[in-house]
């Protein structure tokens, strides 16, 4: 889906940057108790949108979204690759930035598109293997874009991806666009791994309601603020706090009033608002329950 961008992005990009600086939101009002982003694309942030503000001052664009992110209560993120370009990115990236863990894939739309999907599934269980790579996704089933003639590597894609977290105990990021039926017959058939994170969930109360009762995790992202999302509201009402998380999946799913600009992980306040709200919970006492998922389905950053 992506190819990586360089620590400093080629002119080609800096224009692209320059042209969409100022496209970003304004900031939030900080949280004053720290989360993280369980899941965002820092790369196709550069890529697609620059960083907030232009470079912010830095040579470095990650560092520019990184400290964006902090600067509003966002202190750790989750990198996630969906090709092996972009994992391996990833991977590098979390190495020298203690604010960063990574996640390696093929994304499920990307896996029928691989010239060779053994010799991919071999170079990202490779990367699984390292220490700040802590979880396996975005991996799963998204029947919306993918027709019948690639379902077959598709949920080949994601047997693979489950035996690589099972095998490495690391947490099982998944992708499920209108196949929540398929994403639980495949986990069930192959048996889940200890730890498993629906990504940008997008199920109703009854589905929540099901993945629950199985432990698995609802990370919610910005849709959860959409007029239309009713549904999703109802979904985090019910999900034990215990099991929620929040991110962006940037740099798409702009939470509103800012939907269909860029999105980066100094909106999540945003998100977890509306998480609150809800709820019905206490904004602090939220995010000190996310903080500490995070730091048990992923392990310690630092």
């Amino acid at each position: 889906m992506s190819t990586a961008p360089p620590d400093s992005p080629s002119e080609k990009r800096r224009a692209k940057a320059a042209r969409r600086a100022g496209e970003f939101p304004p900031a939030p009002e900080p949280l004053a108790v720290p989360v993280f982003d369980s899941h965002t694309h820092l790369d196709l942030t550069i890529q697609e949108a620059g960083v907030p503000g232009g470079a912010d001052g830095t040579a470095d664009p990650v560092q520019a979204l990184i400290a964006a992110a902090a600067k509003n209560g966002v202190d750790r993120i989750v990198q996630v690759g969906v090709d092996v370009e972009s994992s391996q990115w990833g991977a590098d990236l979390a190495d020298r930035h203690d604010a960063v863990l990574a996640a390696v894939a093929l994304h499920p739309n990307d896996a029928p598109r691989v010239s060779d999907l053994d010799e991919s599934l071999r170079r990202i269980e490779a990367l699984a293997a390292r220490p700040r790579v802590r979880g396996i996704g975005e991996t799963g089933m998204d029947t919306f874009r993918t027709g019948d003639d690639g379902r077959a590597a598709q949920e080949t894609s994601f047997r693979a991806h489950i035996q690589i977290a099972k095998r490495h105990g690391k947490a099982l990021i998944i992708h499920d666009r209108d196949a929540h039926a398929d994403v639980l017959r495949i986990l069930d058939s192959e048996g889940a791994p200890d730890t498993v994170v629906l990504h940008c969930f997008s199920g109703d109360a009854e589905f929540a309601a099901e993945c629950v009762r199985r432990g698995y995790h609802l990370s919610f992202a910005g849709t959860v603020t959409f007029a239309s999302a009713a549904n999703l509201r109802e979904a985090a009402a019910i999900t034990p706090p215990e099991l929620m998380m929040v991110e962006t999946d940037a740099p798409y799913l702009t939470p509103v009033p800012h939907r269909g600009r860029p999105n980066a992980s100094y909106l999540i306040p945003i998100t977890v608002r509306a998480l609150a709200a809800a709820r019905g919970a206490d904004v602090d006492a939220l995010c000190a329950q996310i903080s500490a998922n995070g730091e048990r389905v992923f392990g310690p950053w630092a």
